[in-house]
């Protein structure tokens, strides 16, 4: 369309026809928005602005070139990451220039987090917390990492959109998308470590602990609504 306007077509119905396709509006707010004075002026900075976008076009595609042929040592590992939820192709490749593929240099899994800054920050005084908010650490991971785990919350019958729902409800959306992002943040670091693709858990995952484990959570839920509660083995009498 530009192109028509640079080359001195001022036919409302012939520019409608250029644009109709591109731009979704209604026919006449089109024809009143291309209806005007179009003078040499108009056109010569329509050319200089269409210049500047093909030359910034054509410096994109040189990067994104030169980016590709840097990421040929880094495909298998890239792989590997694009198999966990919610992340993509860009997204893996972001953690991977954070991260870098070699693991060795984190001891764990805990360091990478407390690295990476998704972790809360150590404040207390006189043994009171005072703060809880996740420390400074890696901006562009961090941020990445957070919006990955908004995509897993998003998917069905996964582990990661059950670790949200679990954690909403206790600590609210943003502490339960931050965990997230650290379950993710996690198996990056044992799949690069180990060379494997992602293995979910499945959404009953966190249901599959001990009866013990079930019963005393139970038992703390009862206690919040204000009532005694005691366990003991089947077969045993028990106090309510």
């Amino acid at each position: 369309m530009l192109e028509a306007l640079i080359a001195g077509e001022s036919d409302p119905d012939r520019l409608l026809a250029l644009v109709t396709y591109r731009v979704k509006a209604e026919p006449a707010r089109l024809r009143a928005a291309l209806t005007g004075r179009l003078t040499d002026r108009h056109r010569f900075l329509l050319r200089l602005h269409l210049g500047q976008y093909d030359a910034l076009a054509q410096a994109l595609a040189e990067i994104d070139a030169e980016v590709e042929r840097d990421l040929d040592p880094f495909r298998e590992a890239i792989g590997l990451l694009r198999s966990i939820p919610g992340v993509s192709d860009l997204s893996a490749e972001v953690i991977l220039s954070e991260t870098g593929p070699d693991m060795s240099r984190f001891p764990t899994a805990g360091h990478l987090i407390s690295w990476a800054g998704l972790c809360p920050r150590n404040d207390e005084s006189a043994g009171k917390r005072r703060s809880n908010r996740l420390r400074e650490g890696a901006p562009w991971l961090k941020a990445t990492l957070v919006q990955r785990a908004w995509a897993a919350s998003r998917k069905k019958d996964g582990h990661l959109r059950a670790q949200f729902q679990r954690l909403r409800q206790r600590r609210g959306p943003k502490k339960a998308i931050c965990a997230v992002a650290a379950s993710i943040l996690t198996a990056v670091w044992h799949m690069l470590r180990d060379g494997t693709f992602w293995r979910d858990l499945g959404p009953n995952h966190f249901h599959r602990c001990s009866p013990e484990q079930q019963a005393n959570h139970l038992a703390q839920q009862i206690a919040k609504l204000g009532f005694t509660c005691s366990i003991s083995p089947h077969g045993e009498p028990a106090s309510v």
